[in-house]
């Protein structure tokens, strides 16, 4: 009978660890430039289902983003992928209106 309990148990683990696994592979990844020689990278918004280049136009919006919300300054690519998904929420509803539509 316990061994059968111990079958079970690791059955949750597996389980667990592949869920994880999964919601970590969802997070906004950056993605390799164009290959023209500059350095820009660009992230997938599963929500939006599309491409954002990060650029300094993107950078400068994101840090009006933080500061609407008393926010200190970190690095996009290190918050968490709730706090991407908000950015990305919020960056649909502010475009740019001197640039192409995102």
């Amino acid at each position: 009978m316990h061994s059968n309990y111990r079958y079970l148990f690791s059955t949750f683990i597996l389980a667990g660890a592949l869920a994880a696994s999964a919601s970590l592979s969802s997070a906004a990844i950056p993605q390799d430039g164009d290959h023209r020689g500059d350095n820009h990278v660009r992230y997938y918004d599963r929500n939006h289902k599309d491409y954002h280049n990060w650029d300094d136009n993107e950078d400068r919006s994101y840090r009006i983003y933080l500061g609407e919300r008393h926010r200190e300054y970190h690095p996009f690519v290190e918050v968490s992928h709730k706090q991407q998904q908000s950015y990305w929420n919020w960056r649909h509803a502010h475009p740019d209106h001197d640039h192409d539509a995102r």
